[in-house]
């Protein structure tokens, strides 16, 4: 009898429990593989969502640009009755002839562009240069200059302090009042320090030590040529900073036929308001006044925008590669 009782407690059991689930079936890995039809819809699914998000953001984007575009060249009435939203409404271009024919709108142009290259020319070459010479260890007080440069994104003289210094400085009613100033910004040499800190390493000063360089030859030789991302991006940066700066021009010059588009614009859309603005005794006359400045506004816009929307399309590949090459380490 009890010869028979471990015989059979020694068997395996074949009672079934009802209650226990069968286990799926794994995956290569060894998880639980999901459903067919989640395996087959969730790939779709996300390149939907994500190609309609970014839809949105481009349309977001660019429809601005576009209705400035056709306002540029609407009856001013066929904006303000909401009829202008896919193509121009009565189209015109007196707008912008109002615009060219002022020959201070020219003269603003070459000005722009006179200041936008030597301010751009300043900067980054005073950004590299004092970059490259704080990224080096063996600067000595590297660490009190850059704390004092550092010091100035916090502690700033003032708008009347700065005007004291440049007419101190026999700059003002001059181009170097407009490019001057505000040549070197404080966070753009950051980003560059940090670029060649991560960038240049100092085996390779070492190695061209070796060979008989001195410091200016391995900067203007090694250093530039490895940095080519960094000064696009410099470039691309101050290029819209200097186009687009008006404030310092209409502090610093009282000469109008040294001021740049953006305050020759500003003039022209000013005296344009005036204009109807003195035309009140007469409806008609204060009506068109109106029109020709909305046409003047949305035309100035366009006009002042179109030299950095064609640049900068072919800079775009510098930019993100520079910024990333100058926040990341190796």
């Amino acid at each position: 009898m009890t010869q028979l009782t471990r015989a059979q407690e020694s068997q395996p059991s074949t009672t079934h429990t009802p209650n226990r689930r069968p286990r799926r079936p794994s995956g290569p890995t060894g998880a639980p593989s999901r459903g067919p039809w989640r395996g087959r819809l969730a790939d779709p699914l996300f390149n939907v969502i994500a190609i309609g998000l970014l839809g949105l953001a481009i349309v977001a984007i660019l429809y601005p640009l576009y209705f400035i575009v056709i306002a540029s060249v609407s009856e001013p009435a066929e904006i303000l009755n909401g009829n202008v939203w896919l193509v121009p409404q009565g189209f015109t271009v007196e707008g912008y002839g109002r615009i060219f024919s002022d020959p201070d709108i020219l003269r603003g142009f070459a000005n722009s562009v006179l200041y936008t290259l030597v301010g751009t020319a300043i900067s980054v070459a005073s950004i590299l240069c004092a970059a490259y010479a704080l990224s080096r260890k063996d600067l000595y007080g590297r660490t009190f200059f850059m704390l004092l440069f550092i010091l100035t994104m916090f502690i700033d003289g003032g708008l009347i302090a700065r005007y004291l210094v440049v007419r101190d400085m026999g700059m003002l009613n001059t181009m170097w009042a407009v490019v001057l100033p505000g040549a070197i910004g404080v966070w753009n040499l950051i980003i560059a320090r940090a670029f060649f800190e991560n960038n240049v390493p100092g085996e390779l000063r070492d190695a061209a030590q070796l060979d008989g360089a001195n410091d200016f030859r391995f900067f203007l030789r090694i250093v530039l040529p490895l940095s080519k991302p960094l000064i696009f991006l410099m470039i691309m940066i101050h290029l819209v900073a200097n186009w687009n700066a008006f404030f310092d021009a209409l502090i610093f010059l009282d000469d109008e036929s040294k001021y740049p588009l953006q305050l020759v614009l500003r003039n022209v859309l000013i005296q344009s308001e005036v204009t109807a603005a003195g035309g009140s005794g007469a409806l008609d006359s204060y009506a068109a006044a109106q029109r020709i400045g909305e046409l003047i506004k949305y035309g100035m816009i366009v006009v002042s925008s179109i030299p950095l929307l064609i640049i900068l399309p072919f800079m775009q590949k510098h930019f993100t590669k520079g910024a990333l090459l100058g926040a990341v380490k190796n």
